[in-house]
């Protein structure tokens, strides 16, 4: 039997699965605190441990894993105009399974780099002007990186014509860099694919190894991706195969979701956004989670009402405690159902947010309809992930899911 050993490195456990390559069966599955104290590979042999004792040969078995761990990857992003390149550059950044901590537009003056250096990003993320455009931002934000001496690595991903400048400007400063192609070639087009794989390089090649996180080669050699970027593949996997489909992932410290949902050509009139919407899409709210994010969840679920005034102190009460014991497990009736609720508020609450809006207004030639963002009706399948949703009874979780997507 051929066999794979999945693993992801969470920011509070790691997660196992023993994998049959020859029909897709799980054949074991383990989770481990992830050991950032020590050395992350010691929480990832305690699971392969629990492997070999249903299967031996799991300690032989090649090994395909993903990181989030110590908060995964940080990225900055400089752009020209916040509603053009700035905008892009942050939807590129989520989808390339980063965790956007800056944007800014207007280039780096005073104050600014100062910003940057202040949000601690693993990468920048550097985009600007169209191709053949004005070029001066871009080139003048480099040059301030160049000229600082910038730590991290930079993706350069802006008007093509200022490439050789751009990377001359940054080359003459010492920092590392990786050209892509523009993200935004042309006002109304939006072009992730080459910038997502250079930041994907970069993460593998500076990020991983400047964490820290093992004293061994063998975790820089295992990992293929951060953690989103690797669940994005497998989403957009899952919808060649079933449709339109969307996945929440509910976390101890965010909440992701993806989603791929084919667009209507015909409807693109209906939207006034400068950077359009994409097929596939990610958003990260890392005000709700299971446990860092515990308390924010319940302040964001009372903002929107998914949280009533009866329940609010007992509901506060219980996010406190997991905020303050991150490592908590609930084993009985109560604490479960706690950790469902709050699982539940983190779902409902991301989903409004990933969703787009319509409205519909009067206009000189009578009803005008007007959409932002991802439309999500026609969604075939929504699956949920999580510690909260995987440890659940199917009923219960069915339940979860099905509370927060309308009456349709």
């Amino acid at each position: 039997m051929d066999l794979v050993v999945c693993a992801d490195f969470g920011s509070t456990f790691t997660k196992t699965l023993l994998v049959s390559l020859d029909g897709g069966a799980v054949i074991a599955a383990a989770e481990h605190r992830t050991t950032i104290d020590t050395d992350v590979l010691d929480g990832f042999a305690a699971c392969l441990d629990v492997l070999a004792r249903t299967t031996p040969a799991a300690v032989d078995a090649q090994v395909r894993a993903c990181s989030s761990a110590r908060g995964g990857l940080r990225i900055g992003v400089i752009g020209n105009e916040e509603l053009v390149t700035a905008e892009a550059g942050r939807r590129v950044a989520l989808s390339s399974g980063g965790r956007v901590v800056h944007v800014g537009d207007g280039g780096l003056y005073a104050g600014r780099l100062t910003a940057l250096n202040a949000a601690e990003p693993d990468v920048v993320l550097l985009v600007g002007g169209t191709d053949g455009g004005n070029a001066d931002v871009l080139v003048d934000a480099a040059a301030t990186l160049g000229g600082c001496a910038w730590p991290g690595p930079v993706v350069i991903a802006g008007n093509v014509d200022a490439a050789d400048q751009v990377s001359a400007a940054l080359g003459d400063g010492g920092v590392a860099y990786e050209l892509a192609a523009n993200v935004v070639p042309r006002i109304g087009v939006l072009a992730p694919e080459s910038a997502r794989a250079a930041i994907r390089s970069v993460f593998l090649r500076h990020v991983i190894g400047g964490k820290h996180l093992s004293a061994s080669d063998d975790f820089v050699a295992m990992i293929s991706g951060p953690t989103p970027d690797v669940v994005r593949s497998g989403v957009e996997v899952l919808a060649d195969r079933v449709g339109d489909v969307a996945v929440v992932d509910v976390g101890g410290a965010t909440t992701d979701v993806h989603s791929v949902v084919e667009l209507d050509p015909e409807e693109s009139g209906l939207t006034r956004q400068v950077v359009p919407p994409t097929r596939v899409t990610r958003t990260v709210e890392g005000d709700l989670g299971m446990r860092w994010s515990a308390v924010s969840t319940v302040e964001r679920g009372i903002e929107v009402g998914l949280v009533d005034r009866d329940e609010r102190t007992a509901l506060t009460d219980v996010a406190q405690r997991r905020r303050a014991d991150p490592g908590l497990v609930p084993f009985d009736r109560a604490g479960l159902a706690d950790d469902r609720r709050l699982a539940e508020v983190a779902v409902g609450v991301s989903l409004r947010r990933h969703a787009g809006r319509q409205q519909v207004g009067l206009g000189d030639g009578g009803r005008i309809v007007e959409r932002t963002g991802k439309d999500l009706r026609e969604v075939e399948l929504l699956v949920g992930s999580g510690g909260a949703l995987r440890h659940a009874d199917r009923v219960d979780a069915d339940a979860l899911l099905r509370g927060c997507t309308g009456r349709d």
